[in-house]
């Protein structure tokens, strides 16, 4: 499948060879070029021969010399030169199928492209590839690839998936493995289905894999008040989290002996859930599955102490301000806000957890939380001169939350500032400070 080339970066390689938009990108080299991870990969040999055509279908050939190894600057119709992969499976905990109706189309894609594993670290079931993707995969080293793995028990594995196919993960993960592909494994628990014996199993058999499967993250699966006609499942109680962890930390306490790392890690939310502190900062390791609720509070507390430490006490000036959260996040928010307010008497900070009525009580993360749920939950609420929440509310281009309510009408609404904050401890230190904000 050829790639339509739209623009060519000014100053780059392809714009000195005379690349221009409209034209076409054929092939690197002899390979043809199918989709991002074919032009990436491909693109990076320092001598170049490029197979392009006009509008018109001529082709030319173009010889570019790239020996300082610069991105060749070209841009196209689409981030993956190709249609994303649709997922076909019907998991029986799928978030997308427990959404309300009418939300924007977008929401309701269900991917499951390996490229965007690779790329964006997005996890992928690996039942809709083919062999020549698998052969492609080893042949192009694409690692690390994230994996839903949810239970190497060939018959839950289907039954979770919904996929006749599924039960083939495990073996197909050994094959990855035997080629030298690394992996990050995640598997979503249903109390009742692929708890216990297991995940005591599934645990055991990816830590056989490494150093090929890197990190393991265990959560829980998420229960939106949306979900007639579907699967019954149980949501993780505190009595389900604390087995889960006891698994867990068993293993991990075996691996890290056995292997330097814990290679298993449960979430943030388990914790939460089991009514346990969180564990030490260093428990994380470097934190390989913070994008999935892995240690996220404690890398957060981590960067707002440090931030907090480092601040001269003039650098400071009153403040008042308000932080909207999930139930989850409230309580360590509101320690880290006394902590400053100790230190900086000057500054109020309030700390709101806010009720999830959108997808209902049992969506506890911030990241969930919509616009609509923020007027209703913070009406006549003291919110001080600027509302903090995390950007992870937002779509990526800060536009609209989940709920399609702009930024624009929960300020009006509320009648403070809205200030979308990256997940970052220091970056939410500052803004409570109202430094550079």
């Amino acid at each position: 499948m050829a790639s339509k080339i739209t623009a060519v970066d000014r100053g780059s390689p392809a714009f000195r060879a005379g690349i221009v938009p409209g034209e076409t990108l054929i092939s690197i080299n002899g390979n043809e070029i199918t989709d991002v991870l074919d032009y990436r990969f491909y693109a990076a040999d320092p001598d170049l021969r490029l197979l392009v055509a006009d509008e018109n279908g001529r082709t030319r050939e173009i010889h570019i010399r790239n020996t300082a190894y610069r991105p060749l600057g070209l841009e196209f119709e689409t981030y993956l030169m190709d249609k994303q992969t649709h997922c076909h499976n019907k998991c029986v905990f799928c978030f997308i199928d427990q959404l309300p109706k009418g939300m924007r189309e977008s929401l309701y894609f269900k991917d499951d492209d390996m490229r965007m594993s690779f790329l964006m670290g997005n996890y992928v079931t690996l039942t809709n590839l083919k062999e020549a993707d698998f052969a492609r995969i080893k042949r192009l080293r694409i690692s690390p690839i994230n994996v839903s793995v949810h239970a190497t028990d060939p018959d839950v594995r289907r039954q979770m998936c919904g996929n006749r196919f599924a039960g083939d993960c495990y073996k197909i993960m050994h094959d990855l493995a035997a080629a030298g592909i690394t992996m990050n494994a995640q598997i979503v628990v249903c109390p009742g289905i692929n708890d216990g014996d297991v995940l005591a199993r599934s645990l055991d058999d990816l830590i056989l894999l490494y150093p090929y499967v890197q990190s393991i993250a265990v959560v829980p699966v998420g229960l939106t008040k949306y979900r007639e006609g579907l699967a019954p499942l149980e949501p993780v109680t505190e009595t389900s989290a604390n087995e889960i962890l006891a698994i867990c930390e068993g293993r991990a306490a075996a691996a890290l002996s056995r292997h330097g790392t814990r290679i298993v890690f449960a979430s943030d939310e388990i914790y939460i859930r089991a009514g346990r502190s969180l564990p030490d900062y260093d428990a994380y390791e470097e934190f390989p599955q913070i994008e999935n609720g892995v240690g996220m509070l404690a890398s957060l507390i981590s960067e707002f102490d440090s931030a907090l430490d480092l601040a001269e006490d003039g650098e400071v000036a009153p403040q008042s301000v308000s932080i909207a959260t999930g139930s989850d996040a409230a309580p360590f928010l509101t320690k880290l806000a006394e902590k400053l307010m100790r230190r900086f008497p000057q500054v109020c900070c309030r700390v709101y957890a806010i009720e999830n009525r959108f997808f209902g009580p049992q969506i506890t993360v911030a990241g969930l939380v919509t616009g609509r749920d923020l007027i209703d939950g913070l009406a006549g609420k003291e919110l001080g001169d600027r509302l903090l929440v995390t950007q992870s509310m937002l779509r990526y281009d800060g536009e609209v939350f989940l709920d399609d309510v702009t930024p624009a009408e929960v300020e009006s609404a509320l009648g403070v500032r809205l200030q979308a904050v990256p997940n970052d401890g220091g970056a939410l230190f500052d803004a409570i400070c109202g430094i550079d904000c």
